[in-house]
């Protein structure tokens, strides 16, 4: 009988232990794959800043180059060197996609300006500063896409279950998107 107790005494102890290692094993497997997530994340927006740096270092040769031919334009550049600054300053997600929403906006009105200039528009210098330009901008289009894809993913993982059992224990929150503001979504209106 004392036999049969110790046996199934020493069955239930072997039980509790293989769930307490099954459970350890979880929350490790899951504490990992949420901070691979949120360091995908970071990876991510660092790509974001890497080609915002980029940008704005081609962008004063590109209005040097504009400046020569359309030097009372002095508006548009001033804009761009605001803007520019903004950007610079930007510490948080939100402060980024508004300080990219304030460079666009200017870089548009730039474009506008270069229109009147044919002799401009057929310069090699301002013909390559305009193609890295566009490049950077691909660039970072598909920066921000992969960002947004990185926190669509992290989010889902932290409030679906059992990365929500987790998450919040382990300081983890919702990330935010890279999104533009509402003017860049309207539809352009072009005039000939």
């Amino acid at each position: 009988m004392k036999l049969a107790v110790i046996i199934g005494v020493a069955g239930f102890l072997a039980l509790i232990l293989i769930i307490v290692i099954i459970g350890a094993i979880w929350y490790l497997s899951a504490r990992n794959g949420l901070i691979a997530l949120d360091e995908g994340i970071n990876a991510a927006w660092s790509e974001i800043d890497n080609q915002l740096q980029r940008r704005s270092d081609l962008i004063p040769n590109f209005v040097n180059t504009v400046k020569g031919y359309a030097a009372h334009e002095e508006k548009v550049f001033s804009d761009i060197a605001e803007a520019r600054s903004r950007l610079a300053g930007a510490k948080t997600v939100e402060e980024k996609a508004e300080g990219y929403n304030g460079m666009q906006s200017a870089l548009a009105r730039l474009l506008v300006v270069v229109e009147q200039y044919p002799d401009l528009k057929a310069n090699q210098n301002f013909i390559a500063l305009q193609d890295e330009l566009a490049g950077t901008e691909n660039r970072l289009a598909v920066a921000r896409k992969r960002y947004n894809d990185s926190v669509s993913v992290f989010n889902t993982r932290i409030r679906a279950f059992p990365g929500s059992l987790l998450a919040g224990g382990l300081g983890f929150a919702p990330r935010p998107y890279f999104e533009i503001n509402e003017t860049a979504r309207q539809v352009p209106q072009v005039q000939f």
